[in-house]
């Protein structure tokens, strides 16, 4: 984990890479209680005799559980934290694409380019990163999106 940065810090690394995450392993236990969670019981994500039968060869995660963990790699990610931060919040994406999918058993992890780092009012920050999602011994990465945050200092 690095240390905190003030923001107007982390806003003249717009356009690097500022960070990437701890590999992930994505388990069947993690994906049932996604299903759990979400309702969605597609057998492709939970049924591995069924899912066997598929191009996928097994079950995978559900591509929202995959797009979930981005708070869990941020946070485990060795990108500046903001210093002095009284709430952060999801404020959403510009694009999400799911371009493969993530067989259980994988582990993937989350790499991060800084696109904008902005103060909207005194206080409120917001980021935009560009978040490729790895899979481990994979070329394609399992998504791609522009991950919205805010900041209040």
């Amino acid at each position: 984990m690095s240390n905190s940065v003030a923001a107007k810090d982390v806003a003249a690394m717009v356009g690097t890479i500022i960070g990437t995450s701890r590999w992930i392993e994505i388990t069947q236990e993690r994906v049932n209680a996604f299903a759990q969670a979400t309702g969605d019981f597609q057998f492709i994500h939970v049924d591995p005799e069924r899912a066997k039968l598929t191009p996928f060869g097994g079950t995978i995660a559900h591509g929202f559980l995959t797009l979930s963990l981005l708070s869990l790699m941020i946070e485990e990610s060795d990108c500046p934290k903001v210093a002095d931060i009284k709430m952060g919040v999801n404020y959403g994406s510009n694009r999400t694409r799911f371009l493969a999918p993530v067989r259980v058993g994988k582990r993937i992890r989350g790499m991060f380019k800084l696109l904008e780092m902005e103060e909207k009012r005194p206080g409120q920050w917001q980021q935009t990163m560009e978040v490729t999602v790895e899979i481990e011994g994979e070329d394609k990465p399992a998504l791609v999106c522009d991950w919205i945050a805010q900041f209040f200092i």
